[in-house]
């Protein structure tokens, strides 16, 4: 059988643009280049972009000065 998280759970997981925006410190534009780029994790889902905020952790902690796609 397998382990079946509840939609508030999901749900409570997934950020919008905005928050992500907010929580990142930047711009919605910037978010939404980062996506078109591919450069942050994101899923689409009914037309509008989600992302799971344990994700954009792991994606900030795998950021380096030397290799980080975040600036540009």
């Amino acid at each position: 059988m397998t382990d079946k998280r509840s939609d508030f759970e999901l749900v409570g997981n997934l950020m919008t643009i905005d928050e992500v925006a907010d929580y990142l410190r930047v711009k919605k534009r910037t978010v939404y280049d980062w996506v078109k780029k591919g450069k942050i994790p994101a899923v689409k889902t009914v037309g509008l972009w989600r992302f799971r905020r344990e994700r954009i952790d792991q994606w900030l902690e795998a950021e380096t000065p030397e290799n980080s796609s975040i600036q540009g």
